[in-house]
């Protein structure tokens, strides 16, 4: 759903409390997403206690509906492309997340066609140093990414 707030649009989304990982978890969760400001990320601007999501409203939409169009420039692909590994890039060595379900539905394209990389809310938080295992860090994104495939490895 979109909003008209003055001039700025915003995107609002409500959470249903039963889909999540309990309140005060998913609370904490978006209280850290909302510390988030990069150009090439959707920035949440508001949250409350009644579970709305405040977003920038991005006006194109999501990529998926630009892929087999012929719309697109292929200088245009290419920044869309650079645009969200710069948003990827952000999550990665500034937040230490790690997106688990990167597509095109959630990369996101304003009016300039600049690429924004959405739902983060499925990220998970890497290590927090260098010296970490790499092993266990990209054992826990399989885990989580692909469920399906590490019961079968048990």
């Amino acid at each position: 759903m979109s909003h008209c707030k003055g001039r700025s649009m915003t995107a609002i989304k409500r959470i249903d409390p039963k889909y999540g990982q309990g309140i005060p978890k998913l609370l904490k969760k978006i209280r850290t997403l909302s510390c988030y400001r990069h150009e090439n990320i959707v920035s949440l601007l508001v949250f409350g206690d009644e579970m709305i999501l405040v977003y920038e409203h991005v006006s194109r939409g999501s990529l998926d509906r630009y892929l087999d169009s012929s719309h697109l420039t292929w200088s245009q692909r290419l920044k869309i492309c650079l645009d969200a590994t710069k948003g990827q890039r952000y999550l990665h060595d500034h937040q230490r997340l790690i997106h688990c379900d990167v597509k095109s539905t959630n990369i996101l394209l304003d009016d300039q066609w600049n690429a924004k990389v959405s739902d983060v809310g499925l990220s998970i938080m890497g290590p927090a140093n260098e010296h970490s295992s790499i092993f266990s860090l990209m054992s826990k994104v399989a885990e989580m990414c692909m469920p399906h495939l590490t019961s079968m490895l048990k």
